[in-house]
């Protein structure tokens, strides 16, 4: 009789103990908050400064999305106008290849329209190279900077991102601090790593922008060097063209017999 009473007692415990156990899992369970999303968790939660670096972002798109569209070979140096325009030079006809350069919108068109004008037809041994060499240094110059004024802005871009995270992160640093040292010692460490977490945000989505933003602010600079040193070399081809119809045959009187193929 003791046995199964002291049997019974055991089981009465037993069962009482997952009843109390599971009873508290349920009241966990209810009090623990709602599981975040992805948008709340990695965006929202950084706070208002988040608005400026999204702003940032937008920014970097439109002015990559742009130099990718104005930084393209038709819109500097197309090979149809750059045809059509040493055909002119081969043969002299320098007053035809201004009036095609200056229909056209590209800057080997508006680059040769500034500087052909320079020729002077009264140098037969290089028809005023200098200056025309010095009207495509001017138009280059004043071209460049308007070309570059956008691909600037990216590098600005790359430099307050940074800056601006690093803000973020200050102010929920500091409220963070200020939550523990308000407290009667009985803060929260994971309510507070979790407050430290949400002002890392800020220097993680700075850090974000500001990487591809260094490279595109290179990839766009270097792209732009490019295509303006062809149009330059392109240029220098269409000026030897017409030297050499012009000073062919004094070229030629030059060789010494035996070498001229």
């Amino acid at each position: 009789m003791n046995s199964l009473t002291r049997y019974t007692s055991k089981t009465i415990l037993a069962t009482a103990g997952v009843m109390v156990t599971a009873t508290g899992s349920l009241f966990a369970q209810d009090a623990a908050p709602q599981s975040k999303n992805y948008l709340q968790q990695y965006v929202t939660d950084g706070g208002w400064t988040m608005i400026l670096i999204g702003a940032l972002v937008l920014a970097l798109v439109a002015l990559s999305v742009f130099n990718f569209m104005n930084l393209s070979k038709n819109k500097f140096c197309p090979d149809d106008l750059k045809a059509a325009l040493m055909d002119h030079m081969a043969n002299c006809r320098i007053r035809s290849a201004i009036e095609l350069a200056a229909s056209h919108p590209s800057y080997l068109g508006r680059m040769m329209a500034y500087a052909l004008p320079n020729v002077d037809a009264r140098r037969i041994e290089d028809l005023g190279r200098d200056y025309v060499e010095d009207a495509i240094a001017d138009f280059s110059i004043n071209e460049n900077r308007k070309n570059m004024t956008l691909i600037n802005y990216i590098s600005l871009v790359a430099q307050v991102a940074p800056m601006m995270g690093l803000f973020g992160t200050v102010l929920g640093m500091v409220s963070a601090f200020a939550t523990l040292a308000s407290g009667d010692g009985s803060t929260d460490p994971g309510a507070l790593a979790g407050d430290i977490s949400v002002a890392l945000l800020t220097t993680l989505w700075g850090l974000i922008t500001a990487i591809p933003s260094v490279t595109m602010y290179f990839v766009f600079k270097n792209k732009l060097n490019n295509l303006v040193a062809e149009c330059h070399h392109t240029a220098e081809e269409l000026l030897n063209a017409s030297i050499q119809t012009v000073n062919g045959e004094a070229h030629l009187a030059k060789i010494p017999e035996g070498i001229a193929v």
